[in-house]
């Protein structure tokens, strides 16, 4: 029933939306050229974080924070830096593996990179940085259900016993870059977004899904969009003690 509401929602919106789209693409246009586009992260894709016995192996794929835009290497970006705490949370060594590409939707992604997920590998934890872009997209909050429903599907059949984390909707309402309306829009939509998740993916075995914050650390964006180091670290930190708290894993 919430998505009923929900779907609803966003098609009365975009009804309402119609008359200003030519200016909301405009605006659209402008904030991409001022803001700019980061490199991704530099250095090698795959890591070994923590110095114990046991090892465990994770994968990380998705979009532009998973390709680590706003850090210097993928050690300093979420794949490194989640692995840090997860490897001191557990006490075990994690080996990552980082497969992103900036711009992907959780569809793009089903289709351009988990052909690229190794095939003789099994991983035990598998981070989803995914959301973003079907925001920024303007994915349907039921497009958006079916679309992730589907990716952690092929996730799940590959590997049956892996923990799945899932990063929140986008923090957009957050960002001190991005001008109204089109801020607000986005935010709303990330909104609907977080509440749907919120729904569907704890149903889900061994799926944990990060909420979208309402603050942030001081300097945690690199460009106003997309985390810097700093906030590579304050973001990794808090989902592993969200997750802890909220699904005492």
């Amino acid at each position: 029933m919430n998505l009923l509401i929900w779907q609803a929602i966003y098609i009365f919106s975009a009804v309402l939306l119609i008359p200003a789209a030519p200016f909301l693409y405009l605006q659209g246009q402008y904030i991409r050229r001022k803001i700019g586009v980061l490199p991704d992260a530099q250095g090698e894709r795959r890591g070994r974080t923590g110095n114990f016995k046991e090892s465990v192996k994770m994968l990380v794929i998705g979009e532009s924070t998973v390709a680590g835009l706003g850090a210097r290497t993928h050690e300093t970006a979420l794949a490194g830096q989640f692995a840090k705490f997860l490897s001191e949370k557990l006490g075990k060594t994690i080996e990552w593996h980082v497969i992103g590409k900036n711009g992907v939707t959780a569809k793009r992604t089903i289709e351009l990179l988990v052909p690229q997920i190794p095939t003789d590998e099994k991983f035990d934890f598998i981070m989803l940085g995914v959301g973003g872009n079907d925001v920024l997209k303007l994915s349907s909050p039921r497009k958006w259900r079916r679309d992730a429903t589907r990716l952690i599907g092929i996730m799940r059949e590959k590997y049956p016993e892996s923990v799945i984390f899932m990063t929140n909707a986008p923090a957009v309402h957050l960002s001190p870059v991005l001008p109204q309306p089109v801020k607000f829009i986005l935010g709303n939509l990330s909104a609907l977004h977080d509440k749907n998740s919120r729904e569907f993916l704890p149903k889900i075995k061994n799926v944990y899904y990060f909420h979208r914050p309402d603050e942030i650390t001081e300097g945690f964006f690199a460009d106003g969009i997309h985390p810097s180091e700093k906030g590579y670290t304050d973001w990794s930190k808090r989902m592993i003690e969200f997750f802890e708290q909220k699904y005492g894993f």
